[in-house]
């Protein structure tokens, strides 16, 4: 299947890409929803946090990159979505209309784990564009999930923070393979997710082995959103990022990127 990828730069969005990749399918195109102005958008669909290096992401895994601008709110909140107008859900529609009358796509690529008020949504949105939803994370176990991308060479820094037991200071920045102890013992302490699935963290993916470049931090700068007693909520400001070449991979399809990788298809392939 021709497949867009809905991406926001972070890790689960994009393993869901290996996913597909590692099943048969192309990605063909790279879909994003980014806010107006600010550095972050308050929204229970979209990470906007880090959003302005995603041009960059794009040109990383060499794909074409297609963006709208988040106008809508979240007025629908039911556990049911029908179309609303103005809710932000709206513009994933919009968006994706745009695309499938540019490029030929049959499917839809999203990263969503555990969230029923995105995936419902994602869902509608599909089935109105007569589009496959493609979400091979869902309902993963969520350290064995952060375990598998680690292994399969997904490398993302931890960009923002909101939950009890991580800290701007300590935590922002660090990697995956950084973070996964400490949230092993979150989960154990506080009920946490392992994955970040509850809003704790979010993250931006610099390599993973479909990029044909890797990306590379020059300059940050911590931006502290609420300063908690007990769950203050911070975010890296990529300020300087730059493209890095990688050896021998320029001229290799998506297959020949992954086949080495040793992911594994989960049970349920989509939702």
């Amino acid at each position: 299947m021709k497949v867009v990828a809905l991406i926001s730069g972070g890790k689960d969005s994009c393993y869901n890409m290996m996913q597909c990749v590692a099943d048969g399918h192309e990605i063909v195109a790279l879909a994003n929803l980014k806010p107006k102005v600010k550095d972050e958008l308050d929204s229970y669909m979209y990470q906007s946090v880090g959003h302005h290096a995603i041009d960059l992401y794009a040109e990383a895994i060499d794909l074409p990159l297609f963006r709208q601008v988040i106008d809508g709110t979240p007025l629908n909140q039911e556990s049911e979505y029908q179309p609303t107008e103005g809710d932000e859900v709206e513009d994933l529609y919009k968006l994706l209309k745009n695309i499938k009358e540019k490029v030929h796509i049959e499917g839809v690529s999203v990263g969503a784990i555990f969230s029923d008020y995105q995936r419902v949504r994602a869902q509608n949105v599909c089935n109105r564009l007569g589009l496959k939803m493609l979400a091979y994370l869902w309902h993963r176990d969520q350290k064995e999930l952060l375990k598998e991308m680690i292994a399969c060479k997904v490398d993302a820094v931890i960009i923002k923070v909101a939950a009890l037991g991580l800290k701007p200071e300590q935590h922002l920045g660090k990697s995956l393979h950084e973070i996964y102890d400490h949230m092993v013992k979150m989960e154990e302490k506080y009920g946490l997710n392992v994955c970040g699935e509850g809003g704790e963290y979010e993250t931006f993916t610099l390599d993973c082995p479909l990029f044909k470049k890797k990306i590379v931090i020059k300059e940050t700068e911590m931006i502290l959103h609420s300063d908690d007693a007990f769950a203050p909520v911070g975010y890296l400001n990529l300020k300087s990022l730059l493209l890095q070449d990688k050896e021998m991979q320029s001229m290799m399809t998506q297959k020949d990127l992954i086949k080495n990788i040793p992911i594994k298809l989960p049970n349920k392939q989509s939702v």
